[in-house]
């Protein structure tokens, strides 16, 4: 083996198709060509004399030495980014980037502000806001925190529980006047509601009354959206009435352009809660926009801190 041909630029690469599993993805999150990527593998596999990867059409997947392999690069990257952050961040500013994936509607209407005034104070981290609402697989995406409303499952990844988000139904002043006001949950049956496609159990609605009272109302409408900005212009629109984020309609309610219906009645909140990679957590710049948004959350409407 010749170790001089062992590089580190070479085991990121390397590493990086392990968990993307696509030589043209990696191709274009590096910022080079697919064919640099490829000859990065061929000469670390030459350089070990064992094949790390098994390609086919489709996808490319670890052999058994390759995976043995991509744990031991992991530690070995992980330690020399951990020992040149130290050694950098004692004698300059954090800089470098954080890659971010956030909820697609939270991110439009508050994310982007709280990521403006977090570069303000960090003008030299750089910020890598993806909006998705899918759940994504963090190592894999390259992704250091991403913020998700409702349950989450992934026990591998630090969880920290941000607050909860407060919402309520809404419909606009226009569709109101056409249809009638809704006075109790079971009104809400003869309602046209926008649904959310991407939420499971969207056609019924769970409402607890002022006396701690549960209602479960089936619902149905003549459509469904699966962003919550479409939402946002289907109530708008008088398209519809439905549940909604305060967060999402805060500046509509404000405007009198929507109006909070059954206002003693409320809905279950939905939990927003930040997910962070494990061994990303203690890089410092990582680690400011953690504790940055951690204190800025509870300023966007509706969000009850933890």
């Amino acid at each position: 083996m010749d170790r001089s041909d062992v590089t580190l630029e070479r085991m990121r690469t390397f590493v990086r198709v392990a968990e993307r599993g696509n030589l043209s993805a990696v191709a274009r999150e590096l910022g080079t060509g697919q064919s640099t990527v490829t000859r990065h593998l061929n000469e670390l596999e030459k350089a070990l004399g064992a094949a790390l990867l098994s390609r086919t059409t489709r996808r490319v997947e670890l052999t058994e030495e390759g995976s043995r392999y991509h744990a031991q690069c992991l530690q070995i990257l992980r330690l020399v980014e951990q020992a040149t952050t130290e050694i950098r961040d004692t004698r300059q500013a954090p800089s470098g980037t954080v890659r971010v994936s956030c909820t697609a509607a939270l991110g439009i209407q508050h994310m982007l502000r709280l990521v403006f005034g977090f570069q303000t104070q960090y003008p030299d981290i750089h910020v890598d806001l993806s909006l998705n609402d899918e759940q994504i697989n963090l190592v894999k995406e390259g992704v250091d925190i991403a913020l998700r409303l409702g349950p989450l499952t992934d026990s591998s990844m630090k969880l920290y529980r941000l607050g909860e988000s407060t919402r309520f139904l809404v419909g606009a002043p226009g569709y109101l006047a056409a249809h009638g006001r809704p006075t109790r949950p079971a009104d809400l049956a003869t309602h046209n509601i926008i649904r959310m496609s991407n939420v499971m159990g969207s056609e019924t609605l769970a409402i607890t009354g002022p006396d701690g009272s549960r209602h479960a109302v089936a619902v149905a409408g003549d459509l469904r959206v699966d962003h919550g900005l479409a939402a946002r212009e289907a109530f708008r629109a008088g398209r519809g009435i439905g549940p909604a984020h305060r967060w999402l309609v805060d500046d509509l309610l404000a405007d009198n352009q929507l109006e909070v219906l059954l206002p003693d009645y409320s809905l279950t909140t939905t939990p927003l809660s930040m997910l962070i990679v494990p061994e990303r957590a203690n890089v410092a710049r990582v680690r400011l926009l953690i504790d940055y948004l951690a204190e800025q959350i509870g300023h966007i409407p509706g969000i009850s801190r933890r």
